[in-house]
């Protein structure tokens, strides 16, 4: 056998190994936390605070806001809640305040590890409090931390999870919303390589598309893609589209809560596109706050739901 031959079958047989050796993705199984800039640390730690009041169980009605301070607090010691964390703007030039997006993974060093292998450039596996987590940038430089969680159930992240049974509603953070302008490119980052997958989308008109919603693979979180031109548009608008959405049981009695705690309410609770109750609040730099209630009460417009709800 001539070594051209000895040489080309090699070559064959290295092919299917490599690809058989290749790292798979491990669980994504929810949003463990969002870091939301706030430039008055001050009266974003009031207003976050009233919403803890707010959708806490009653034992925590009172108490100061123990999830919004002012430096990062420790996901490895509150296991009973998801996080929003503030950080000061200061010199920071950007129209979107979400700042980072954490996700829960089962084996964060196997994930980092897959999207190496997609040729994405992850930072270095470090500590988030004390968490293994590392950070990666999408296609239009949203920043995402991927975080380790011990191995749970579908609708679970294994770090945090809903409030405590209580009188009031519970509440966990169900999905963040970010302006998307290249969709095609966030599709093959969160669809072809996370496997994210679709939930719904619609729009203002029964045939537009302007919002898409992707579960995360392993969980009902969802990211939802807000597929507008920012050129141009002001500090509401901007803080309309980039916003995070909390999941509630009973919106009106979520907006009671709210009232009596002295919460700033402009807005009546209404049905959204969607078919799902929902009540939009807004911090001082007005990034936009969604109540929203777990499953429908009305045919969605636009698209059927393709993946199942959260639950409470």
């Amino acid at each position: 056998m001539n070594r051209l031959v000895v040489i080309l079958i090699g070559f064959c047989f290295a092919v299917p190994f490599a690809a058989g050796n290749a790292p798979a993705r491990p669980r994504i199984t929810g949003i463990a936390y969002v870091k939301i800039y706030a430039s008055d640390l001050d009266k974003a730690s009031n207003f976050y605070s009233i919403v803890q009041r707010s959708t806490a169980d009653s034992s925590a009605v009172g108490e100061p806001c123990d999830w919004c301070e002012r430096a990062p607090v420790s996901l490895g010691n509150r296991k009973g809640l998801r996080r929003i964390e503030i950080e000061p703007l200061g010199s920071v030039q950007t129209a979107n305040l979400l700042m980072e997006i954490g996700f829960a993974t089962e084996n964060v060093e196997k994930l980092r590890k897959f999207l190496l292998g997609q040729h994405l450039q992850a930072e270095k596996l470090t500590k988030c409090e004390g968490i293994p987590c590392f950070g990666v940038l999408d296609p239009e430089q949203h920043r995402l931390v991927f975080l380790q969680s011990a191995p749970t159930s579908e609708n679970s992240t294994g770090l945090i999870g809903a409030y405590s049974p209580g009188p009031l509603p519970k509440i966990r953070i169900i999905h963040a919303g970010f302006i998307v302008k290249d969709r095609a490119a966030e599709d093959k980052f969160y669809r072809d390589i996370l496997g994210f997958r679709p939930y719904w989308h619609g729009g203002m008109k029964d045939d537009e598309t302007s919002w898409v919603s992707l579960q995360v693979p392993d969980g009902t979180d969802w990211l939802e893609f807000m597929l507008y031109d920012p050129t141009g548009k002001d500090k509401h608008f901007l803080g309309v589209m980039n916003h995070i959405a909390l999941g509630v049981t009973d919106i009106h009695a979520t907006q009671e809560q709210l009232r009596k705690n002295g919460a700033p309410l402009t807005e009546e609770p209404k049905i959204g596109r969607d078919g799902k109750w929902q009540l939009n609040l807004y911090d001082p730099d007005q990034t936009r706050i969604e109540f929203m209630e777990f499953t429908p009460v009305q045919k969605p417009c636009c698209s059927e739901f393709t993946a199942p709800h959260p639950k409470p």
